[in-house]
């Protein structure tokens, strides 16, 4: 049933950091993710994202080279024991992954009104997040791994590839085939932490309060 695999991918789907293969992506296979995240639903439709296709590896080297110096000033906030587990943890497959994809957020689409994001101004960001979404399953389906890199500085990000004043660098997307996907993410399996129960997550009218509805017979 389609249903069944739509679900399969959705838990099928991983932060790939360690599995790239280097091999080249497909170009229609290319076109189809960067079309399903296109397709993502937008506040006030502004569609306020764009994609930056990275292959330059001066590039990708100079921005490998800024997160290996965030990965190493955020392990000096740990204490020992976080830290011992934190080093075993690939962070980022930048120079292994096939592409890098830069997804951007531009607040002035649509502006200067732009229906439904008048008293969430964030919609707009949540917008962009859907449209990363759409990507990686769709890559799912495609065999292709995608992994986001969130160990840099924006301002960096957005000098490395030249980014106007107003647009902000959302995402780096590392993407490409893979040799394989984890049964289990890499933060659960390396003991970073663990997935937290359905059953702590939903309540019932008011925060805190213990759902029942779903223990109906």
């Amino acid at each position: 049933m389609i249903y069944e695999q739509f679900y399969q991918i959705i838990y099928k789907r991983r932060d790939v950091r360690g599995q790239f293969s280097g091999e080249p992506i497909e170009p229609d296979a290319l076109e189809r993710i960067l079309s399903a995240a296109n397709a993502a639903p937008s506040v006030g439709m502004s569609q306020p994202w764009d994609f930056i296709l990275v292959e330059d590896p001066e590039i990708r080297k100079k921005f490998a080279a800024h997160v290996e110096e965030e990965r190493v000033a955020f392990g000096k906030l740990l204490p020992s024991d976080r830290l011992a587990t934190f080093e075993k943890i690939k962070i980022e497959g930048i120079l292994e992954s096939s592409l890098g994809i830069v997804v951007t957020y531009d607040p002035a689409r649509g502006a200067p009104a732009v229906l439904g994001r008048n008293t969430i101004d964030d919609a707009g960001l949540y917008s962009v997040c859907l449209a990363i979404e759409n990507l990686w399953l769709a890559a799912t389906c495609e065999n292709l791994g995608v992994g986001w890199v969130s160990f840099y500085k924006e301002q960096f990000l957005s000098d490395l590839v030249e980014l106007p004043d107003q647009v902000r660098p959302i995402a780096w997307l590392c993407v490409g085939p893979v040799t394989h996907l984890e049964d289990t993410p890499d933060l659960e399996r390396l003991g970073w932490q663990k997935r937290r129960s359905l059953d702590d997550r939903v309540f019932a009218n008011r925060y805190g309060v213990k759902d029942q509805l779903r223990n109906w017979q």
